[in-house]
């Protein structure tokens, strides 16, 4: 599916739905420093990870977001990027505006909504309430999709639909919100597990012969499994790991670039700053003269 975004107040598409602030599928291919530092939201947002490994803060806490996983941002929650920027990877990404959270009666979506009166509070109550700001959710993919091609083609009864299918949204995140028996990703601790190992040594020259032995498994079924989680193949997700701690390591004015390097797992200090270019935007050196003009 092609990406696609559209804004309140400036995509055409949305004016029959003024509770719809934003709405896009977003394939993010570079990383931008400073681009996503935490702030206070607005809005109900929801995010849903399509490919690609996410660090995000939400309410000051951090989390690890894989595909598959839906982010809940409450109004007033802080959220942003770990290490204040957005991460590759592709995006769902809907705001929705709601009317004040109250401690009590939790969120007003908005007279859009045709939630039935006993259902209103109860759904309201649980996402506005909610202790997962990360989780699995059902049908979001499919929900998300059918509200495009409703917004696209605006056939007859577009607007009832697009209503609809973001009311079977709501209704799904507020029952995985009330889920004790929400089980987890039996994936996610093997993924951490190899993050982990990579991160100890990341000047180690890895191969993925390498990485899949440590794991017993023949390297194309550790390749998918890898492609299948994070949405890169092993070595590029490896090197998306050795740029987020070169970023961090860029903060440290001490450090020479070819240290910085060789410490990330680099050949030289020409790779390493044709590579951290093309995948940020910016040279090692430009990136850090940013980071210190900020500071000051």
């Amino acid at each position: 599916m092609n990406q696609f975004t559209f804004l309140k107040n400036s995509s055409k598409e949305l004016e029959s739905f003024p509770h719809i602030i934003r709405f896009s599928l977003t394939k993010i291919n570079t990383v931008f420093p400073d681009s996503f530092l935490e702030a206070p939201s607005n809005h109900l947002r929801i995010y849903y990870v399509v490919d690609g490994k996410f660090q995000w803060s939400i309410d000051h806490q951090p989390y690890d977001l894989y595909p598959g996983d839906c982010a809940i941002i409450l109004p007033g929650q802080a959220f942003g990027g770990k290490e204040g920027f957005l991460d590759r990877g592709t995006l769902f990404c809907l705001f929705l505006k709601t009317v004040k959270r109250h401690s009590i009666q939790g969120l007003h979506f908005g007279n859009w909504s045709r939630l039935s009166t006993f259902d209103r509070f109860p759904i309201s109550n649980l996402i506005a309430h909610n202790k997962l700001p990360v989780m699995k959710v059902n049908d979001v993919p499919d929900t998300l999709l059918e509200i495009y091609k409703e917004i696209s083609n605006q056939e007859v009864g577009f607007q009832t639909r697009v209503n609809h299918f973001l009311d079977s949204l709501l209704i799904n995140i507020a029952r995985q919100t009330n889920r004790e028996d929400e089980l987890p990703n039996p994936s996610l601790p093997a993924l951490m597990k190899l993050e982990e190992i990579l991160r100890q040594n990341l000047a180690h020259h890895w191969t993925v012969d390498e990485m899949a032995s440590r794991f017993g498994l023949h390297s194309t079924s550790f390749t998918e499994k890898v492609k299948h989680h994070t949405g890169f193949p092993p070595l590029n997700y490896l090197i998306n790991l050795r740029i987020a701690e070169a970023i961090k390591l860029l903060k440290q004015p001490g450090l020479h670039f070819t240290e910085i390097a060789l410490k990330t797992g680099f050949y030289s200090s020409q790779h390493f700053s044709t590579t951290f270019k093309k995948l940020t935007g910016y040279s090692p050196r430009q990136f850090r003269q940013r980071n210190l003009q900020q500071a000051v």
